[in-house]
């Protein structure tokens, strides 16, 4: 099934006791600890329309729920709004390949709603249905890891791509080169423009004091923050690089075109002057020397061989065959 007809689907997860447990969506609202529960909506906005719980604020509300969205963090009283972009589970038609998931991060209690599948997530059911996410400080650090952890090798082949567009410069198509170079520089642009505020929306979170984000937690933010800055430096040297390479293979391109150029206009100044000869020699008018000769056929070739000798020499004497 293609990513955008996906049904809208929400399921709900208790973790308490080292137990989970899948719960009702309605069980969400009235949970009151102990433990830590875990809401998610997943194809909201595909004709379908989804009530959140009243206990997640109506800014908070609209926010998870809107049609375009830009990583963030905010911090609202004493929970979390946080948007992110990592890599789509499903073949994306017409998009940039990333998907966004909207997150309202509460200590023992967390929304997140989803527009299409997100492939870093299958990573995050799993850890809570491990038991190894006890709050939310540990769901978003641990959210965080998966997505640049998906996302770090498609950063990778863009940077290894442009090395073998680098290394077929001097024997590649340039044609091909270039629409190749061109494909990656847009790839590297739309992913870096959702890379770097995933970094600042990380670092935000991390700076946050909230008794549920734990130290580690603190570690694990910093650390996928600084995994995406990589990213983000990353991509933008692809960007630079992509644009260098461009221009090389345009200079190329003018060079063949001046070389082709050239061969042309030699080729026209060696057969210039015989061209003279050659139509002076022959006028339908009478008084043309040796005209009644039967050499004179061949002299006249020699001759015409003897210039081009000549010009030739003249143009490797100027080095200009050497260009």
């Amino acid at each position: 099934m293609d990513a955008t007809t996906r049904p809208l689907t929400v399921q709900a997860l208790l973790v308490r006791d080292g137990t989970v447990t899948d719960i009702g969506p309605g069980e969400v609202a009235q949970f009151a600890g102990p433990g830590f529960v875990w809401l998610h909506a997943e194809g909201v906005g595909h004709g379908e329309s989804m009530d959140l719980p009243d206990y997640v604020p109506a800014m908070a509300a609209n926010a998870l729920v809107a049609s375009e969205t830009r990583p963030r963090c905010d911090e609202v009283d004493d929970a979390v709004l946080i948007n992110l972009r990592g890599t789509a589970f499903d073949t994306m038609q017409d998009s940039d390949g990333l998907v966004s998931i909207r997150v309202w991060v509460e200590g023992a209690r967390v929304t997140s709603v989803s527009r299409h599948r997100m492939a870093a997530l299958a990573k995050v059911e799993a850890a809570v249905r491990a038991g190894r996410i006890t709050d939310g400080g540990d769901f978003v650090s641990a959210l965080a890891q998966a997505i640049s952890v998906q996302l770090d090798p498609q950063v990778a082949d863009l940077g290894d791509s442009l090395d073998d567009c680098e290394r077929m410069l001097d024997g590649g198509d340039i044609y091909a080169l270039r629409r190749k170079i061109a494909s990656i520089r847009s790839q590297a642009i739309v992913l870096r423009r959702f890379v770097a505020p995933d970094r600042d929306a990380l670092g935000q979170m991390a700076q946050l004091e909230f008794d549920w984000i734990s130290k580690d937690d603190r570690m694990h933010l910093r650390e996928a923050a600084d995994r995406f800055a990589r990213m983000a430096e990353e991509l933008e040297a692809v960007r630079e690089r992509a644009a260098l390479l461009h221009e090389q293979l345009t200079d190329l391109r003018a060079e063949k075109i001046d070389q082709r150029s050239l061969g042309i206009a030699v080729t026209a100044f060696i057969f210039l002057p015989l061209t003279f000869v050659t139509g002076l020699l022959g006028m339908n008018v009478e008084g043309i020397p040796y005209a009644g000769h039967p050499w004179a056929f061949w002299g006249v070739v020699a001759f015409c061989g003897a210039i081009g000798a000549l010009v030739m020499g003249w143009f490797a004497w100027k080095h200009w065959l050497e260009d």
